[in-house]
């Protein structure tokens, strides 16, 4: 065993370690990030928001991609439980028609999430499918960062999801989940997006 390597606790030492923490009863609010090729982002961001809500937290949803005008069974369903959820985007930008607009729109929905988040107004932030905007070049990862550090306030949680998370945000994050495909359903037997499942 190399000092690099750590050992493993005991279940003495594990359990005395989860009751020093119960006593220290450390909170703050999280930087998570649901990345990854593989589906169930949105989905694990939307379970997030569920389950938020259902504790009485205040709950937004932002979506990057999107449009105002989206209806998917999530989106109905978190509006109807009191979740906020705003379409900035044009839909999908590999279908995209101007792609100029559609870095513009991510532009104006990051000002509409930084409205948000400095409000303080709420528990739980979703910036859903964020991780575009700063792949693409859109938005500067370092400034976006920069700019969370300096306003989110201290106790609320922010969760961002989308494919392609700069290297900078998972550092910078407190919990981050990588989706990985292994198998889908359209790609193997031709079975396309059904509701209630995809949308």
């Amino acid at each position: 065993m190399t000092s690099e390597t750590p050992r493993e606790q005991t279940p003495e030492e594990a359990e005395e370690y989860r009751r020093s923490l119960r006593k220290e009863n450390r909170k703050k609010g999280l930087l998570i990030v649901n990345t990854g090729t593989g589906k169930g982002k949105t989905t694990a961001a939307f379970g997030l928001a569920m389950r938020a809500r259902g504790r009485g937290m205040r709950v937004a949803m932002i979506q990057f991609i999107k449009p105002g005008t989206a209806n998917f069974g999530e989106i109905r369903a978190a509006r109807e439980l009191g979740i906020e959820v705003q379409g900035m985007g044009d839909g999908w930008t590999w279908r995209s028609k101007d792609l100029d607009e559609s870095a513009e729109l991510a532009r104006v929905g990051w000002a509409r999430a930084q409205e948000v988040i400095a409000a303080g107004e709420h528990d739980l932030v979703v910036l859903d499918e964020f991780t575009y905007p700063m792949h693409y070049g859109w938005l500067d990862t370092t400034e976006v960062l920069a700019w969370i550090a300096e306003h989110k306030p201290p106790m609320l949680h922010l969760a961002i999801t989308g494919r392609y998370a700069p290297e900078a945000l998972i550092e910078a994050a407190d919990l981050v989940t990588e989706m990985r495909l292994i198998k889908h359903p359209f790609k193997e037997q031709g079975i396309r997006a059904q509701p209630g499942i995809e949308f």
